[in-house]
């Protein structure tokens, strides 16, 4: 018995464990805390960059009619605050996929091979949890 309790020790170390820990739960709530704050900040860019757009639209018939310098100035600053904002899109873009593929690497470290080292009568007996009289021996003949 002593034998099989260390034989399936060792194979314990190498399984996988299950995400049932409370570390593991705080991941899971990270993780839907990262995805929601990801839409979240995605959407704000995209309505703020519509928004600029609708107005850039209104500042430039302005800037024409009046012909005012200011208005010229105004217009180019917010060509210029669309520009970073999508640029802000973008950067958000890429630290997600940053996120995802930092995620995936740490999936591709995890190794599920086993190698049982003995005989298949200790394979056996470590898989029945019947007596070792209906464990089938036998001896290897030349």
């Amino acid at each position: 018995m002593d034998k099989r309790k260390k034989i399936e020790d060792s194979l314990a170390k190498n399984l996988p464990q299950r995400n049932s820990t409370p570390l593991a739960k705080a991941h899971v709530k990270d993780e839907k805390d990262i995805k929601d704050d990801y839409e979240f900040s995605r959407e704000t860019y995209k309505d703020l960059i519509n928004t600029g757009v609708r107005s850039l639209d209104v500042m430039s018939e302005l800037a024409r009619e009046s012909e005012h310098p200011r208005a010229f100035e105004v217009l180019s600053n917010s060509i210029k605050n669309i520009g970073d904002v999508t640029d802000k899109l973008m950067a958000l873009q890429k630290t997600k996929k940053e996120l995802n593929k930092e995620k995936n690497e740490e999936q591709k470290k995890i190794t599920n091979n086993n190698v049982f080292v003995g005989s298949t009568a200790d394979l056996q007996r470590m898989l029945s949890d019947k007596p070792d009289d209906t464990v089938i021996e036998i001896d290897a003949e030349n």
